[in-house]
């Protein structure tokens, strides 16, 4: 596949489960919520990856606790692995800060091939991917799904409508919409794509597995875990069949097979397969691979979903400590990981030390990612709840209602996050009466 293409771009894992202390809240708020993703997940979701210094983004999806104040969500995203794009172009594992110079070449490589090739020339639409892929990661959809849709739009003109490049296209924008939570319309184009890539690629093509993957992470979002454990299930026999049992393709696989387990409270099949899991990456990938890290993350999830906080506690540390060494103290990866851990802490009533956490990933998110970054706001929702746990309900309010104004603006009044900020705003007035 060139360089520049994704087959399911946007890096996202099943909610691998995002811990955002702000997601559920009571009653009737709390059954707007049942299609949120943010109320089920805490794990990180990985979509498999190619290049090795390309990393997966992980989707948010929240850890219900303490009901009465509001959802928790992950901080960062727990993720499943995506098929990551512009395979090579850049690389994040920085100290301190995240490097997106790459993204003003794949702009200027965009301008230039518009203007020397002319629009609708296939190198102008994929260097248009790179905006594109830039744009979902840091939150920006509306921006990626108007890009993707022209692209796509292009290519069913130049190529054809069943192109395995106008395919891919159609693939990334199914994604789009899906972290749009527009899961309808995600189900819809992905279904579309799986069967025009059975017919010109074949069953078992990887671009066919990627778009099966991706319906299966769009299922997962909706709680429909029934049919998105017989997808995951497909794509993993599939995965093992052409590439192994410990091809890092297939592990991405089936580590976003235990989140689904472990989403459904099937605590010991998910800590069973996450083990298998993480020492096979271990051995493939190395101790300290972003992959094996994330591994063990989703690990530590699952013992503290078990109430083993202690094991937890000591898993996330270690994953922490690595990840500074390896990706930078301020990588998004690593301030997801100290977000984690303060779930872990919250869960336990160690409000303080929670608390002196998520200010620094507050802190850090802002300098990195920014102010609006779903990230940031996951994390500042997280706090928010904090302070309603203690009963500082005139900070918990004002912090959610900043939360809930930012993401209108980014996200939309229909965004799953969105609603979750509206149940726990609702949910802090409740308890104030």
């Amino acid at each position: 596949m060139a360089i520049g293409d994704s087959v399911a771009a946007h890096t996202s894992t099943l909610p691998a489960r995002h811990y955002d202390l702000g997601i559920s809240s009571t009653n009737e708020a709390l059954a707007s919520l049942s299609t949120s993703p943010q109320a089920w997940g805490q794990y990180s979701l990985q979509e498999p990856s190619s290049p090795p210094n390309l990393l997966s983004v992980a989707e948010p999806a929240a850890l219900l606790s303490n009901l009465s104040h509001g959802v928790a969500e992950p901080p960062s995203r727990v993720r499943m692995d995506d098929t990551p794009n512009l395979a090579g172009a850049f690389n994040i594992n920085r100290t301190n800060n995240v490097d997106t110079s790459w993204l003003t070449t794949s702009v200027a490589m965009f301008a230039g091939g518009e203007k020397d090739l002319g629009e609708q020339h296939p190198e102008t639409l994929k260097s248009m991917l790179g905006p594109a892929s830039s744009y979902q990661r840091h939150g920006r959809l509306k921006d990626a799904e108007k890009l993707e849709l022209q692209v796509m739009k292009a290519r069913k003109i130049v190529l054809g409508q069943e192109h395995p490049d106008t395919l891919r296209s159609m693939g990334n924008l199914a994604t789009t919409f899906r972290d749009q939570g527009r899961w309808k319309e995600a189900e819809e184009l992905y279904l579309q794509v799986i069967e025009a890539s059975k017919r010109v690629l074949g069953q078992e093509h990887p671009d066919t597995l990627v778009s099966i993957d991706g319906l299966a992470k769009n299922l997962w979002y909706q709680k429909r875990w029934k049919e998105a454990e017989e997808l995951a299930l497909q794509v993993i026999e599939a995965r093992k069949s052409a590439l192994g049992e410990e091809h890092p393709t297939t592990l991405t696989n089936m580590h976003n097979l235990a989140i689904i387990f472990g989403d459904q409270g099937r605590w010991k099949e998910a800590e069973k397969l996450f083990l298998q899991v993480t020492e096979a990456r271990k051995r493939v990938l190395g101790e300290e691979h972003p992959d094996t890290l994330m591994s063990m993350g989703n690990l530590a999830t699952t013992f503290r979903d078990q109430g083993r906080w202690k094991e937890a506690e000591e898993l996330q540390l270690q994953v922490i400590e690595a990840k500074k060494r390896v990706l930078g103290e301020e990588h998004p990866d690593t301030l997801m990981s100290m977000g984690n851990l303060a779930l872990t802490f919250s869960d336990q009533g160690r409000w303080e030390e929670a608390e002196e956490l998520y200010l620094q990933v507050i802190e850090a998110s802002k300098r990195v990612l920014g102010q609006e970054h779903p990230d940031t706001l996951r994390s500042m929702n997280n706090l928010a709840i904090t302070f309603g746990s203690q009963g500082r309900w005139e900070e918990a309010e004002n912090l959610h209602v900043q939360v809930l104004e930012m993401r209108k603006k980014v996200l939309g009044q229909e965004h799953p996050d969105t609603l979750t900020s509206m149940a726990n705003l609702a949910a802090v007035w409740k308890s104030q009466g």
